[in-house]
């Protein structure tokens, strides 16, 4: 493949708050409030080996965590999961944290335990076939 590459770039949702997750993990507004100013990588799958650019915007508003991302580089798989976003083929987000507050919550609805994620230390966020959050997904590309 000849020529240059072209950064891709793409907005979305890597985490809702009130909402449970495939984990049983219910995010609080204000979770993420410590976010540093940091560049924070953008992989697939959660792959560090796999990193397929970077995370130029995080922000919590009234729904969640909204990222825009910018996919670069000449490697193949960044190249494969640009295609796949413009496709339409894959479009879901996630995130990589470690959890600095929380608390038990009431069971869902399946009976299973939920936990309360109240302060989370974001390490990264992945465009993922599966989010753990089925609603967390990309919104807008271009």
């Amino acid at each position: 493949m000849s020529g240059t590459y072209e950064p891709f770039r793409f907005a979305g949702y890597a985490a809702l708050f009130g909402v449970r997750d495939r984990g049983g993990d219910v995010i609080r507004p204000g979770a993420f409030a410590s976010l540093g100013s940091g560049a924070v990588p953008l992989l697939w799958q959660h792959d560090p080996a796999r990193r397929i650019g970077t995370v130029e915007t995080l922000a919590e508003d009234a729904r969640g965590l909204r990222v825009v991302a910018r996919i670069e580089g000449e490697g193949a798989t960044a190249r494969e999961v640009a295609a796949m976003l413009r496709e339409g083929a894959v479009d879901g987000l996630s995130f990589g944290y470690r959890v600095k507050a929380s608390r038990a919550g009431l069971p869902g609805r399946d009976g299973l335990a939920t936990r309360v994620l109240e302060a989370i230390e974001l390490v990264e966020v992945s465009v993922v076939a599966q989010p753990m959050q089925p609603g967390a997904r990309v919104i807008a590309v271009g």
